[in-house]
């Protein structure tokens, strides 16, 4: 028996190789350039210190990517846990095209990101489909993309539509994972549909949520793709991420150096969210088992 463990052991060697070449040793590298002050193409560069890390507490730049960034992941988060709820407990019902639903709900997440970035373009550009109806409605056309607040809303709604499908399939895995007995008994004393969603359904749910939560959480706070199609993090800086300011840094000011120290920050508001977050569930995760 030993013997066999060892033998499946040693099948996690190509999987960890992989990860330390791809992953690890990455990692590593961006936290040592981040002390340099290297443009990302020079052969030559000599190390700095903590001054990468020094500017990032007095560069604008940074405060206005760090609140968007919340922004985005919060606000997307919230949207996709109401909308991705709400289409679970429609879909787990029976009835004509329940499946043709499911897949056009999910369908967006299958289509790139900037793809999806750009079709948001067409419909909202200043003789785009939304102006349209803007018009109809006896309105003037707006420039959506043109204002950093609308611009940062209309990024938050893209993201939250591609994504729903995510966790809106959690949910209904969630769902049809809690036993019908549940409810036949609630029923059978009187409780009606609120009740028993209160009372049964939110609370089984929970584990999903807290999948969904975090996923989408971090995903919202790595948002990159549809804002660099979308906006590029115009006008001006107000609407870029953390992660679409590092690519900024990087190839349009040629700071790697500095670009990687955005990138550890990053990496440690992303952390540090996801730990306080698995604390908060783990606190009331107690209350419901």
């Amino acid at each position: 028996m030993r013997s066999l463990y060892r033998k499946a052991n040693i099948m996690y060697v190509p999987a960890l190789i992989l990860f330390a070449v791809f992953v690890i040793y990455p990692f590593l590298d961006g936290i040592r350039i981040a002390f340099t002050n290297w443009n990302g193409y020079s052969q030559h560069f000599k190390y700095v210190g903590l001054l990468n890390f020094k500017r990032l507490f007095i560069d604008d730049n940074i405060r206005t990517a760090f609140v968007n960034t919340l922004l985005y992941s919060f606000g997307s988060t919230f949207f996709q846990q109401l909308l991705g709820l709400s289409f679970a407990l429609l879909l787990n019902e029976s009835f004509p095209g329940r499946t043709a639903t499911r897949a056009i709900i999910y369908l967006p997440i299958m289509i790139s990101a900037v793809i999806m970035g750009y079709m948001w373009i067409y419909l909202i550009e200043y003789g785009g489909a939304v102006n349209d109806i803007v018009t109809l409605l006896g309105y003037k056309k707006i420039l959506w993309l043109s204002n950093a607040n609308l611009a940062g809303a209309v990024i938050i709604l893209a993201n939250t539509l591609q994504f729903v499908g995510v966790s809106m399939i959690i949910y209904l895995a969630g769902l049809q994972g809690i036993p019908a007995m549940y409810y036949e008994a609630a029923s059978i004393e009187g409780a009606g549909s609120w009740v028993r969603f209160r009372h049964i359904t939110l609370p089984l749910l929970y584990p999903s949520f807290v999948t969904s939560v975090t996923i989408n959480l971090i995903g919202g706070m790595k948002l990159f793709d549809v804002i660099r199609a979308l906006t590029g993090g115009g006008p001006g800086y107000k609407t870029h991420s953390l992660a679409t300011l590092i690519h900024s840094s990087y190839f349009s000011s040629q700071n790697a150096g500095y670009a990687a120290a955005i990138g550890v920050f990053l990496f440690v508001v992303i952390l540090f969210f996801t730990l306080m977050l698995q604390l908060a569930f783990r606190g009331r995760e107690v209350q419901y088992t």
